[in-house]
């Protein structure tokens, strides 16, 4: 796969288990108290600061709607339009739409914060620096990110076979460089073991946009 191909093939592969994937995911924070509970930290910190919310790689919009009940203003971007048309069925009081996180459509210095819940796993490594550069671009100063992604301990990331197509894993330390190198600072982050089922560590970054 060349990186050029590398986007609208995950966008066709997520189309292809878009229901599946949707009936998998649709309660998954309740069997994850911590991975919860930062979500809830990051909600605080953007209430704190104002703006709206871009859970950007949103799929099914689950994670969207949370936001949501958490009082944020937040809407979902996805490369997937089986996902986007899932997530405007299911939460038909949300906004979604279909958009690429290399180049968000999206007016600069606008959110509030970022939610990337393993949307960056299947990118290839190269365009990471474009992907955080947007992320800098479109959040406004004092606006915060929180990250999430399969960790790994090699600085370099790691390929695996992801049961929808290639993922990659990442230390966080080589992650939350490439933030830095892209404008943010680190607020906190996270790191836990597999739970039964799991094959990798989960981690998430939390990131600021320095005001």
């Amino acid at each position: 796969m060349t990186e050029a191909s590398a986007l609208p093939d995950t966008g066709a592969a997520y189309d292809a288990v878009a229901t599946l994937y949707a009936e998998l995911v649709s309660d998954i924070l309740a069997g994850l108290p911590l991975e919860r509970a930062l979500i809830a930290a990051f909600a605080d910190l953007v209430r704190a600061h104002g703006g709206p919310v871009g859970d950007l790689g949103c799929g099914p919009g689950h994670l969207t709607a949370h936001l949501h009940t958490l009082g944020l203003d937040a809407f979902g971007v996805d490369l997937s339009p089986e996902m986007i048309a899932l997530a405007r069925r299911a939460h038909p009081e949300l906004r979604f739409e279909q958009g690429t996180m290399t180049a968000l459509d999206l007016p600069a210095a606008t959110l509030g914060g970022i939610l990337a819940s393993y949307s960056i796993i299947h990118l290839p490594p190269a365009h990471l620096p474009t992907v955080f550069g947007e992320f800098d671009r479109v959040l406004a100063p004092g606006g915060h990110l929180l990250l999430g992604f399969f960790a790994g301990d090699d600085p370099a990331p790691q390929a695996f076979d992801h049961k929808v197509t290639t993922a990659y894993r990442w230390s966080p330390e080589s992650l939350a460089d490439l933030l830095c190198a892209a404008g943010f600072t680190e607020v906190g982050r996270l790191r836990r073991e597999p739970r039964e089922g799991e094959r990798f560590h989960h981690a998430q970054l939390l990131m600021r946009k320095p005001a």
